[in-house]
């Protein structure tokens, strides 16, 4: 079983429209972060 933690971040980022600005604001992360997660680009 594969956990998409990126695919689930944007689902639930949009399902409440939130940002990825607001999200990294609240995380204190940057935005370029976010991105990353979102599209599988970070393995960190």
């Amino acid at each position: 079983m594969k956990i998409q933690i990126g695919q689930n971040i944007r689902s639930l980022r949009r399902k409440h429209q939130v940002s990825q600005e607001d999200l990294a604001e609240t995380m204190g992360v940057t935005v370029q972060a976010i991105s990353k997660w979102e599209t599988g680009v970070s393995h960190s």
